[in-house]
C-alpha cells in the first residue's frame, strides 16, 4: 500500500494510533477505530488511540475478527502498517475464548473449561487464578464457586487469557415493568432511536450473552432513560445505585414518571430513608458507610435483601472501590 496523504490514520509499531481530526475521513475512521482501540488523548488536532490487549479482547467478544481490525487500519491509514502489527493483533485476539465459563452441574458453582490441558495446568499454577478454582472435573475443566465468577474473570485477564463467559444470569424475582406512552403530567414519551438501540444491545433478546454492559453517552443524552428501558426489558426486581441522595431521588421520580411502576413499588435506601421495595434506589454513600476504617460495611446486606434480577450502576466511572469489589461477587445478576 502506498502513501495516501488524505487518509486520517497513522498506526505505529507500539500499537498507538494517531488520528488527524481535520482529515476528510476523520469521523468515518473514528467510528471504525473505536470498536477495537481506546482513546488516550484528544487535543485539538490529533487524537491518540491505543490498541490494547483488553480493547482487542472486547472486540473479539463482540464478534470482530483480526482480519477486520487489520483491514480497518489499512483502509484509513496514511502509510503501510508496521510489518509485525497484524500478527500481534491476530495472536492477541486468538486468546479470547480459549477458556469458557459455563453453567455448573451443581447449585452454587460454574464450570471453567479450557481449550487444552496445557492452558488448564497454567491456570491452576497461576498464583492469582489457582486459589479461586474449585474441584477439578477433568483435565480441562475446573469448578468455580458462583461467588468467584468476577474474581476468576479478572484474574484470567491479568494472566493474559480472557474468559468467554457463557454462564448466563439468575432470573431474579419477576416484576412487570412497562414504559409509559405519556408521562404523569401528560407529556408524550418515547425512546430516542439511540436509547432504544442501547437497551436492545444490552438485552440481546434475552440471550445468555446479553444482560450486562456499560452505556456511554454524553451528558443530557438520556442514560437514565436507557436504564428504564433496560428495566422494562428485564422486568425483574431492580436495585439502582446512584451517586448521592439528589441523584437517587431523581431516579425515583423518573421511574414513577415514565414507567408503570407505582409509589408502593419504588423505594429509597439512603442515609435518610431505609425503604426496600421491588425497585430500590440506593446511594453509594450509604453502602460504603461503616463505623471505623477497618469495620464491616453493614448496608451491603441490601445486595442480598431480595432476589434482584437487575442491578443498575449510575455514573459507573465513580463506582467506589468497596462497591466494585462486591459487584464482582454479584456477577450472577444482570
Amino acid at each position: 500500500m502506498s502513501y495516501r496523504p488524505d487518509n486520517p490514520l497513522i498506526a505505529q509499531g507500539d500499537r498507538s494510533v494517531l488520528l488527524e481530526v481535520h482529515a476528510p475521513r476523520y469521523e468515518e475512521a473514528r467510528d471504525a477505530l473505536c470498536r477495537f482501540a481506546e482513546l488516550e488523548k484528544s487535543p485539538e488536532h490529533v487524537h491518540t488511540y491505543r490498541i490494547s490487549a483488553l480493547s482487542l479482547w472486547n472486540a473479539a467478544a463482540a464478534g470482530m475478527a483480526p482480519a477486520e481490525v487489520v483491514a480497518t487500519l489499512e483502509e484509513y491509514g496514511k502509510y503501510p502498517l508496521p510489518g509485525h502489527l497484524g500478527a500481534e493483533v491476530a495472536e492477541t485476539m486468538s486468546r479470547f475464548g480459549r477458556a469458557v465459563l459455563l453453567p455448573g452441574e451443581r447449585d452454587g458453582e460454574l464450570l471453567l473449561e479450557f481449550e487444552s490441558s496445557e492452558l488448564a495446568a497454567r491456570a491452576r499454577r497461576d498464583k492469582r487464578v489457582g486459589p479461586l478454582l474449585g474441584e477439578n472435573r477433568s483435565e480441562v475443566v475446573a469448578a468455580v464457586p458462583l461467588l468467584q465468577r468476577g474474581h476468576v474473570k479478572r484474574a484470567m485477564i491479568k494472566m493474559g487469557w480472557p474468559v468467554d463467559d457463557r454462564a448466563g444470569f439468575l432470573d431474579g424475582e419477576a416484576l412487570p415493568i412497562a414504559l409509559r406512552e405519556t408521562t404523569l403530567e401528560g407529556r408524550p414519551f418515547a425512546l430516542r432511536h439511540y436509547q432504544r438501540e442501547a437497551a436492545a444491545v444490552f438485552w440481546q433478546e434475552g440471550a445468555a450473552s446479553g444482560g450486562h454492559g456499560v452505556v456511554v453517552l454524553p451528558c443530557g443524552a438520556g442514560k437514565t432513560v436507557v436504564g428504564l428501558a433496560a428495566m422494562s426489558l428485564v422486568s425483574r426486581t431492580t436495585l439502582v445505585l446512584a451517586t448521592n441522595v439528589t441523584a437517587a431521588r431523581q431516579w425515583r421520580r423518573e421511574i414513577l414518571d415514565k414507567t408503570t411502576l407505582t409509589e408502593e413499588q419504588v423505594g429509597e435506601y439512603s442515609g435518610e430513608v431505609k425503604d426496600i421495595k421491588p425497585v430500590t434506589v440506593a446511594t453509594y454513600q450509604v453502602l460504603t458507610w461503616r463505623k471505623s476504617k477497618k469495620g464491616p460495611f453493614p448496608h451491603f446486606a441490601i445486595f442480598n435483601e431480595r432476589d434482584w434480577g437487575l442491578i443498575v450502576h449510575d455514573e459507573v466511572h465513580l463506582l467506589p472501590a468497596p462497591v466494585f469489589r462486591v459487584t464482582a461477587d454479584l456477577q450472577a445478576r444482570r
